[in-house]
């Protein structure tokens, strides 16, 4: 079993520490851990879970730290200098390519396991 971090949130998007706390990361992932048992109608635990259930964990979260970023409370991260914007979401990657993907891993995670015991 796995579990997610902090710095697997920040990796997918391209953050720093700087740029979001720990502590709304870390408030990210729990959403993101509830709002997957919701969907999945089972409990998950982000601290000890499948690879697939990391993977969706970890996106959702990115999902809600993008909207985090862009909505307004996340001073410091875009500046303008002149005629120039900088902007820590420059380099992140785009949210429907996060959405998609956390999609296609809930479609798989949902989807019924037929095996032998």
């Amino acid at each position: 079993m796995v579990y997610v971090t902090v710095d697997d949130v920040r990796d997918v998007l391209g953050l720093s520490l700087t740029d979001i706390p720990d502590a709304k990361i870390e408030k990210m992932i729990k959403r993101a851990e509830v709002a997957l048992e919701l969907e999945l109608e089972k409990d998950v635990d982000s601290q000890n879970c499948t690879d697939a259930e990391k993977e969706a964990i970890t996106i959702l979260a990115a999902i809600y730290a993008i909207c985090y970023l862009t909505g307004g409370s996340a001073v410091g991260l875009s500046f303008s200098i002149g005629d120039k914007n900088v902007s820590v979401l420059n380099s992140t990657p785009p949210l429907n390519v996060l959405q998609g993907e956390f999609e296609r891993i809930l479609k798989t995670l949902k989807e019924p396991y037929v095996g032998r015991v």
